[in-house]
């Protein structure tokens, strides 16, 4: 009997940035399912074209990974309706489409809240790439944590336009530094090296995301943790047991959604952002999808 055929669409280069290690590692770990796997690296915008290429291939279930591929599939799918897909961090709907989707806004929250109670300041900063839904639903997750903590403090966030350049990171980090900031959320993926040789070099911390950055650099003061390499297994596994609906994880799954410290955040701080969580959890605190503030721009 034929194993289904599974095509995994990672818009990026490998090697290059956590969003898309984290989803080549859930890749990995399906390969114990009884499915048969195929990884398409796409590091050019051409979204559509690989997309299509991918379902008339005769995938079973094709898999865009990132909010990015969310235009993609609702154009490609209506057009091959024996064909399953599945956008990570995406929610469009379609007959045979479903998202699968780890909750970085309430991870982001966390982060923001730990930024406002461990500022001296009162300039926070965010960098992303392209304003997809996924990132944007981060930031006002970051930008609502803030205020929650610091309801005084400044919050410049900006997507720069690319998540895989260095420099160009760099060069939006130093422009925050110079405007203030003391603390950056940079939710990137291969840029990222731009942004933390920058805060390096300005002498400020930085929260990263997906993974735990704190085990890997002294600069990290957190990490938003989102491991999207949960939500791409899960797209796979719901295939293969015939329940392909919408499936959310947040911090309910700890393996999956949490903030990771680094170890010198003191043991009282660490405490308020475990009850805060625990908040979030009961429905005491509400994470936000949308933030009303403005774009910054250097």
């Amino acid at each position: 009997m034929n194993r289904p055929r599974v095509v995994a669409i990672l818009f990026g280069q490998p090697g290059a940035g956590a969003f898309n290690r984290a989803g080549a590692e859930g890749l990995a770990r399906a390969s114990a399912l009884p499915v048969a796997i195929e990884t398409v690296w796409e590091p050019v915008p051409a979204r559509r074209a690989a997309t299509v290429e991918a379902a008339a291939a005769r995938a079973d279930l094709v898999i865009a990974h990132g909010g990015q591929g969310e235009q993609a599939v609702a154009e490609v799918a209506p057009a091959f309706p024996d064909v399953a897909f599945a956008v990570t961090q995406g929610r469009i709907t379609g007959p045979n489409i479903a998202g699968f989707e780890v909750l970085q806004e309430q991870s982001a929250f966390l982060a923001g809240a730990l930024a406002g109670w461990w500022m001296r300041g009162m300039v926070a900063a965010h960098l992303s790439g392209e304003p997809v839904p996924p990132g944007l639903r981060g930031r006002a997750g970051f930008a609502a944590g803030l205020a929650h903590t610091r309801p005084e403090a400044t919050l410049l966030s900006g997507f720069c336009g690319n998540q895989h350049d260095p420099a160009l990171a760099g060069h939006w980090t130093a422009a925050q530094v110079a405007a203030g900031a003391e603390v950056q959320f940079a939710m990137l993926d291969g840029g990222r090296s731009g942004a933390i040789a920058a805060c390096r070099a300005a002498g400020i911390r930085a929260i990263g995301n997906v993974r735990d950055w704190t085990a890997e650099d002294a600069v990290f003061l957190a990490s938003a943790v989102a491991d999207n390499g949960v939500a791409m297994l899960a797209a796979i596994e719901a295939f293969l047991a015939g329940a392909f609906t919408d499936r959310r994880i947040g911090l309910e799954a700890p393996e999956a959604v949490r903030l990771a410290l680094a170890a010198d955040v003191a043991p009282d701080l660490a405490a308020r952002i475990d009850a805060l969580r625990d908040e979030i959890l009961s429905g005491a605190v509400r994470v936000p999808e949308d933030w009303p503030g403005r774009d910054w721009a250097p």
